[in-house]
């Protein structure tokens, strides 16, 4: 008699009750659709922030909580999200958590006041909270295991493009009025609904998870951080996500300071270090599929360490943007390589890893952000954010090879 943990592979039972399984094709496009949507919102409200502070009459250091309220109930509510789903189809958790985040997106084009946007927003990440875990988690099911990679690019793909793409878009939306980004994103959200409603297949959760209580859900994280390899490899991706986004988030600053930038310059390029990351994240698959997850986080993260060393050394703008393009092209191959390793641990708790996988972006950025702007300050050039980005990088690989990852041999790499 065999019993069946939170982390053990899913029985038979749990198979996707579809007849007829989507197309690799078909959920890499609803992958993307999907992550860009979500990640686009996401970044929306920075370039309205002037406007809405005059409209809703506010000081401009409580102003940047329009965009933080967001990122805080996305980051809270995935940790409940992600037990919750597994014991849940995930198919209508999407579907009812993109159906809150149609309204609450919508509902921040109506904002009234300082606090209502606040409420709207931090309702609008919470819903988003309950869909994008879902996709990761969703992918390994749906697709072969040769597709599980390229498939999460496209899901990659879609992320990058809406965070490089989202403040110019809202910057082009407010033009005629700041409530038309919302409205917009809101609308599209709708279609995305649709869509989804209509290709997005049934993925059955773990039997007798739904409806459990708060013991199952404290239960399924005791089990998943009792397990010490993936225990080590999410704070081996913590690490990482906290380098990148700490060199990230200071690109547009140093360009400003080092080679006299405007604003307008430094949006155009971002978008162009932006591409770097959507090549990657659209054709590393390949690669990947030559190379093996393991071998690719081998040699993928020590690539970018060894540019961001010379990065800071760019004569000008067109080095600098070369080079920063390079490294996000790498950052765009590697974060499905991440994504998949993290999902190959589980094949029952795949939505609480993926919360988990999430959640640690958005502490890596807060904490990132933090030190990075201490460090562009204090330190000449690039070079204290660079430095602290490469550290780590390199500590983020270590902690993978303490656990013994680059020890096993991929099956069908």
């Amino acid at each position: 008699m065999t019993s069946t943990s939170p982390l053990s592979p899913a029985p038979a039972a749990a198979a996707p009750e579809t007849t007829a399984a989507p197309s690799a094709r078909t959920v890499s496009l609803l992958a993307f659709a999907t992550m860009f949507v979500i990640g686009t919102d996401t970044f929306l409200v920075a370039p309205l922030l002037p406007t809405l502070t005059r409209t809703f009459d506010v000081s401009s250091d409580v102003s940047g909580w329009m965009v933080s309220a967001y990122a805080l109930g996305y980051a809270v509510f995935a940790l409940i999200a992600g037990p919750l789903s597994d014991g849940r189809d995930r198919r209508r958790v999407l579907l009812t958590g993109l159906v809150g985040f149609v309204a609450m997106t919508t509902l921040c084009g109506f904002a009234q006041g300082f606090r209502t946007m606040l409420l709207f927003r931090f309702l609008a990440g919470v819903s988003a909270a309950f869909v994008s875990p879902q996709i990761w988690a969703s992918i390994p099911v749906l697709v072969k295991p040769q597709e599980i990679v390229r498939t999460m690019g496209f899901a990659t793909a879609g992320l990058s493009i809406a965070q490089f793409a989202g403040i110019p878009l809202g910057s082009w939306l407010a033009a005629d009025s700041w409530h038309l980004p919302f409205w917009v994103i809101g609308g599209s959200s709708v279609l995305l609904w649709l869509l989804l409603a209509r290709f997005f297949p049934s993925v059955p959760g773990r039997p007798g998870a739904a409806g459990a209580g708060a013991r199952a859900l404290f239960g399924t994280y005791a089990t998943v951080f009792g397990r010490g390899r993936l225990r080590w490899y999410l704070l081996g991706y913590l690490i990482f996500q906290t380098g990148a986004f700490e060199a990230m988030s200071f690109y547009g600053s140093w360009f400003t300071e080092e080679f006299g930038l405007g604003v307008g310059s430094v949006g155009t390029a971002m978008m162009a270090v932006g591409a770097g990351n959507v090549i990657g994240s659209l054709f590393g698959s390949r690669l990947v599929q030559r190379l093996g997850l393991y071998r690719s986080l081998l040699i993928a993260v020590p690539t970018v360490a060894a540019l961001y060393c010379v990065v800071p050394l760019s004569p000008n703008i067109g080095t600098a943007l070369v080079l920063l393009a390079l490294v996000m092209m790498a950052g765009g191959f590697l974060f499905p390589v991440f994504m998949s390793i993290l999902q190959q641990q589980t094949e029952t708790a795949r939505g609480t890893v993926s919360s988990l996988a999430n959640s640690a972006m958005y502490v890596g950025t807060t904490v990132g952000g933090a030190v990075g702007g201490v460090l562009l300050s204090d330190v000449d050039g690039f070079w204290g954010v660079a430095a602290f980005a490469v550290a780590a990088q390199l500590i983020s690989l270590a902690v993978y090879a303490a656990a013994g990852a680059f020890r096993d041999r991929e099956a069908g790499a």
